[in-house]
């Protein structure tokens, strides 16, 4: 049957329900009785003592948030009575100890991936379209289409047929509501006719021109990463040719970033085209020779230190915080330990875990940058009228997480446990060993974009309520917090770890599950299904206020 309730750390003041728990119950816990006074949905808490108004109220041993009004023992944490309250944070010399995890297991392993000229090593192989402003996206959309068609990387040919199926049934006067589409399904993926080139991927955007000159510099950074990105064999570019983000630029940032960029690179300016069909058959042709020639790369042995792992979570719920974010982070340290490179990002998602991560961080310059950044975020969240406690959205709180405290402190266990080596702000590759903290929103999709222009070749991604989101040059696999949503889920989902909640598995047997499963994604043994579904999602940030 498994446990029925959880105290996270032994400061805490609320137990989390692993189960529904019924008004009435008399819950023992630790040699302590607690009786219910409402109903526990699973996933929500309820306290174990009597607090005052304003008393503080403590999950994973730290502040989570302040009562508004004197609650009992065996009520439930609810919006009504609880509001956000973070502890304060400043450097502090600190002397962090880590104990490694044991990685004896791993330490020969292996994983086949593309070797770059610059020691980098990619978990897949890409061709990626590049538009320097949006008003290029109508050519990619046409180049796309062409391009996925032919040469075998479409994957909504399946419902193409379907509605080929309806409009059929429709002349036929068939009633549309009642016939199974699932059943008159034939479609067959066409074989891709470049075996060594995982896809050709397009970063389409509403950038480059209009808003800011900053907006169009950032963006700049920004598809320069993707372009020296590990997992990109070759990039053509369309531009407009007036735009603000020029063509220049964004070499310049290219050759910044890497002075010996050697990737075949081809660039189209619309205005200096005789026409538009001629320009996009350039694009086209030039684009099949390069595919060409990154066809004949293959995959190769490489350490498991060649890895950059990001890790995530979006729709989160109640049990993020103790099944999949720890799993993840076991992982995580896992990787550190072999001397690979880990990305924790979602600086919002960070309020109120500041200062464990302030202590773990090995660099004073480092820490200090960390709290000029989440400073100057939290500041501009502010000033426009918002702030982070804003940032837990209805489904977060319906399953649980009720302050952002309680989602950031739960969030953050992604990192794991190592300790910080550097802080990088958006767009700044990660070049140091270890774990990493990157400056993004905790927006899904802003977030993944900016892990992947750090340098993540892999991404794992938790989610508790569900959700499609991938990357364009980075494989994103999903992580569920629970057996239900897995299984509600499949077509979504990669890796569940409900059995930690279940108690079937340990955290630290389910963190060395999911590092089994990124080596075998990074080897192209296993394709995540956000890869499958083609969710190529791709959202650069303004660095606006985005929580």
């Amino acid at each position: 049957m498994g446990a029925r309730v959880l105290k996270i750390h032994p400061k805490d003041n609320v137990l989390v329900a692993l189960q529904d728990l019924q008004q009435g119950e008399q819950i023992v816990y630790q040699s302590e009785t607690y009786l219910l006074k409402e109903d526990i949905p699973a996933k929500h808490k309820f306290y174990t003592q009597d607090l005052e108004k304003g008393a503080e109220v403590l999950m994973y041993g730290t502040l989570v948030g302040k009562t508004q009004y004197p609650v009992k023992v065996g009520e439930r944490m609810s919006t009504d009575n609880l509001k956000h309250a973070a502890a304060a944070y400043a450097f502090r010399p600190y002397n962090y100890h880590w104990e490694a995890p044991d990685v004896s297991k791993f330490a020969n392993r292996t994983f086949n991936g593309y070797h770059r000229s610059n020691g980098e090593v990619g978990t897949a192989n890409y061709w990626l379209f590049i538009p320097t402003v949006f008003c290029e996206n109508r050519n990619l959309d046409v180049i796309r289409e062409a391009l996925h068609n032919e040469l075998g990387y479409a994957v909504t040919d399946k419902y193409k047929r379907k509605a080929r199926l309806l409009k059929e049934w429709y002349r036929q006067g068939k009633d549309l509501a009642s016939v199974d589409l699932d059943l008159q399904e034939a479609w067959v993926p066409t074989d891709r006719v470049f075996k060594n080139v995982d896809g050709i991927k397009f970063l389409n955007h509403q950038g480059g021109c209009g808003g800011i000159r900053q907006d169009a510099a950032v963006l700049s950074k920004l598809l320069a990463a993707y372009a020296d990105h590990p997992n990109v064999a070759g990039v053509t570019v369309l531009s407009l040719g007036c735009q603000n983000l020029q063509v220049q630029d964004f070499l310049n940032d290219l050759k910044d970033r890497n002075p010996n960029f050697d990737k075949p690179l081809y660039i189209f300016e619309q205005q200096q085209s005789k026409s538009e069909e001629q320009m996009v058959t350039e694009a086209i042709r030039q684009t099949f020779i390069g595919l060409a020639e990154a066809d004949k790369l293959e995959r190769k042995p490489a350490p498991l230190s060649k890895l950059t792992l990001g890790v995530k979570c979006g729709g989160s719920d109640g049990f993020s915080g103790i099944s999949a974010n720890p799993a993840v982070g076991y992982c995580a340290d896992l990787l550190v330990a072999l001397g690979g490179k880990v990305l924790l990002a979602e600086f919002p998602e960070l309020c109120g875990a500041e200062q464990n991560l302030i202590d773990r961080t090995k660099n004073e310059e480092a820490a200090k940058k960390f709290i000029t950044l989440m400073g100057a975020y939290s500041q501009a969240a502010e000033n426009a009228g918002s702030g982070f406690h804003m940032n837990p959205s209805p489904g977060n709180i319906k399953d649980g997480l009720i302050t952002d405290a309680i989602k950031s402190n739960g969030a953050a266990k992604k990192g794991g446990t190592a300790p910080v080596e550097d802080v990088l702000d958006y767009t700044e590759p990660a070049i140091k060993p270890g774990l990493n903290l990157v400056c993004t929103p905790g927006n899904d999709v802003e977030a993944t974009t900016g892990k992947a222009a750090s340098g993540a070749t892999l991404i794992l991604f938790t989610t508790g309520l569900g959700t499609p989101t991938g990357n364009p040059v980075c494989p994103v696999i999903k992580v569920a917090t629970n057996s239900s949503l897995a299984s509600r889920m499949a077509d979504i989902i990669d890796i569940d770890c409900g059995p930690i909640i279940s108690g079937e598995k340990t955290i630290e047997e389910m963190g060395e599950d999911i590092l089994e499963y990124c080596i075998r994604a990074a080897s192209g043994e296993v394709i995540p299904k956000a890869v499958q579904l083609n969710q190529d999602d791709f959202i650069p940030w303004k660095r606006g206020v985005s929580l």
